[in-house]
């Protein structure tokens, strides 16, 4: 198991756990309020870009030019709100949701020390109470983790480089 896979595994445990004792939580399916509304460039890691290329790279042809079209207007905006390049906007999806990276699985799940939990929903719900028995995970110990899985660049920077061929 690499340590990206392990790390994923991981996550998916306490977001499991978050899910199970909360029917109503607010992520899932259907809910694309943070791929709509990311503060800057999504960074990964370049095993999460590995992993993220896999499915690109599966994508049929027109899908992947959309998200080029996409890649290269997300280059040029200077100011958030942004909208992430792979979302599907008629469908409110993610094509490639199995290879998405971290910051995407532990968005609503996890709280970053000094920086909170970002979704402005669950945020809403925790001032009102409606969230006290929820065990969060640890933001900080993820980035720690991420760390040691080599440079990290901003998504379009990974894709720029791939899509020339470089």
């Amino acid at each position: 198991m690499t340590t990206l896979t392990h790390l994923h595994v991981d996550i998916d445990v306490r977001v499991q756990t978050i899910r199970e004792n909360r029917s109503d939580w607010l992520c899932g399916k259907g809910c694309d309020g943070c791929c709509r509304r990311l503060a800057d460039i999504p960074q990964l890691t370049a095993a999460e870009w590995d992993l993220l290329r896999e499915g690109l790279a599966a994508l049929p042809p027109e899908r992947l030019q959309e998200i080029r079209g996409n890649m290269a207007v997300l280059s040029g905006q200077r100011s958030p709100p942004i909208t992430c390049p792979l979302l599907d906007l008629a469908t409110g999806s993610c094509p490639v949701y199995t290879q998405r990276p971290v910051a995407c699985r532990t968005y609503g799940f996890y709280v970053q020390r000094d920086l909170g939990l970002y979704c402005h929903d669950i945020e809403s719900r925790v001032a009102d109470g409606a969230l006290a028995n929820v065990v969060w995970g640890n933001h900080d110990a993820i980035d720690h983790r991420l760390a040691g899985l080599g440079e990290s660049r901003a998504l379009t920077d990974w894709f720029e480089r791939w899509d020339s061929g470089k």
